[in-house]
């Protein structure tokens, strides 16, 4: 999810207009274009952040309190930030609670008119004690109470339905209680895809998933060049190349295979593609429908069931809201392995593949262009053990244990004949890729990522080499 996705998807004028039309702040649409962070993260390079300010443990005073509701609360809807939202924004500067910086930052992300943005980027530089400037500090905000682990003000969570439901009515209903920090969630830039099942083919202003792609055959797959890269998943004996060119255009697709219905996220921003079984769910649960919700949670994108508006972990794969989390639903995965379309056909011969035409003509390649610095959106903290966007192949062991294992060095050693075992999980080479078995060869689900992903959503996780 970028600036760039967003210039290029059809209708994406519309949301200027609506952002115009609905929070009546500016005339330009800025904050769905995301700039590169000035708070980059070069590869290696490990961020302080320094002491952050103290933070009252008491409730809001009554005057903060009023503040919040004079600066974001109902009103936010009919767009009146005015003269008395800045005097409100003013007594939250002063204040000196660090929590209400949240709701200022949230904010920040989807306001267009420089003026008020330039008022929030005041507030906030003197809550934080830094001083911020440009286009992107909300972005440096949101850094330090991640790094910080600022807690948010009381009834954050409808301050933050109030303000993004400004910007897109449809996620009122995925802005709900559950075991998620809503802290860490962002917009992406993009509206949500909520098209009907079987619908992909309509036009929308969103990151379009794919519902039962198109494929061929390999040999009728000339267009695809050996050295492109793809995502490979086996299931019951059959193959299925997702290449990466397709998959950056459609982050979601919702497919067949193997008798097995799969729900594919690819995360662009975490380098991370996976594959989800979402069949044989428990009597009276329909089969997940997965979409791209146009949300972000540490440069992590959001999915969301279509069905029950339930909202998934994408790296972990567990329902965290709705009716599917209250069921405790767990979407079991297949492996996914990163390789090459000339090794991965050449190992699976028979193998199947997406047409050329569900990448839409598009060709992004974000690894070399748009992430080629460092992720672009807020993750506070990162793991100094690798470089942010270093490959690991991530796999949880029959232990519970989580380990990533550094892909350059895992190919090197399984090249040389070393075997790698961990617990129960052993490493294979497949069609140029990794795969993470048992010792009976079964899939164990593992998958690919960038470092920072992996690390962020499995703190506590194992490196290998040891």
């Amino acid at each position: 999810m970028c600036r760039n996705q967003r210039l290029q998807f059809a209708g994406v004028f519309a949301m200027g207009i609506l952002l115009m039309a609905i929070t009546g702040l500016g005339a330009h649409a800025a904050a769905a274009k995301p700039s590169a962070r000035q708070l980059s993260l070069p590869r290696g390079e490990v961020l302080d952040f320094g002491r952050p300010p103290p933070v009252p443990r008491s409730a809001l005073t009554a005057e903060v309190a009023q503040a919040l509701n004079v600066a974001f609360g109902d009103n936010l809807r009919a767009g009146q930030w005015g003269p008395k939202q800045l005097e409100a924004l003013e007594i939250l500067a002063a204040s000196k609670d660090l929590r209400v910086t949240w709701i200022i930052s949230d904010f920040m992300r989807v306001v267009s008119n420089p003026k008020v943005n330039a008022a929030l980027t005041a507030a906030v530089s003197r809550l934080i004690g830094r001083s911020l400037s440009g286009t992107n500090a909300w972005g440096i905000t949101t850094d330090h109470l991640i790094a910080w682990d600022i807690p948010a003000p009381p009834g954050y969570l409808a301050f933050k339905r109030r303000i993004f439901t400004t910007i897109v009515p449809e996620w009122e209903r995925i802005f709900s209680e559950g075991d998620i920090d809503w802290r860490h969630v962002s917009w992406g830039g993009v509206r949500i895809d909520d098209r009907a099942f079987g619908k992909t083919d309509l036009p929308c202003n969103c990151i379009p998933a794919a519902d039962n792609p198109t494929v061929t055959t390999a040999a009728d797959a000339s267009w695809l060049d050996d050295k492109a890269v793809v995502f490979g998943v086996e299931v019951n004996g059959e193959f299925r190349a997702y290449p990466r060119r397709i998959m950056e255009v459609r982050e979601m697709v919702n497919d067949t295979l193997g008798g097995r219905s799969l729900g594919i996220p690819y995360c662009t921003l975490c380098g991370s593609a996976q594959a989800y079984f979402t069949d044989r769910m428990p009597p009276g649960v329909q089969r997940p429908v997965l979409r791209t919700s146009g949300l972000l949670i540490r440069s992590n994108k959001v999915m969301y069931d279509l069905n029950t508006y339930s909202v998934f972990d994408t790296f972990r794969g567990n329902a965290v809201t709705g009716s599917l989390a209250k069921k405790g639903i767990v979407l079991q995965q297949a492996g996914v392995v990163t390789t090459t379309w000339g090794e991965w056909k050449k190992a699976h011969p028979r193998t199947i593949v997406l047409v050329e035409s569900l990448a839409l003509g598009r060709d992004f390649d974000f690894r070399n262009n748009r992430d080629a610095h460092g992720p672009i959106f807020p993750i506070g903290n990162v793991d100094a053990r690798l470089p942010v966007h270093e490959d690991v192949l991530g796999v949880v062991t029959d232990k519970g244990t989580p380990v990533a294992f550094h892909i350059k060095t895992a190919l090197a050693a399984l090249g040389n004949g070393e075997k790698i075992v961990v617990d129960n999980v052993q490493l294979v080479l497949d069609g140029g890729g990794v795969r993470a078995v048992d010792a009976r060869g079964k899939d164990l689900g593992g998958h690919q990522a960038f470092w920072f992903a992996w690390s962020q959503f499995y703190p506590k996780t194992r490196l290998w080499p040891f």
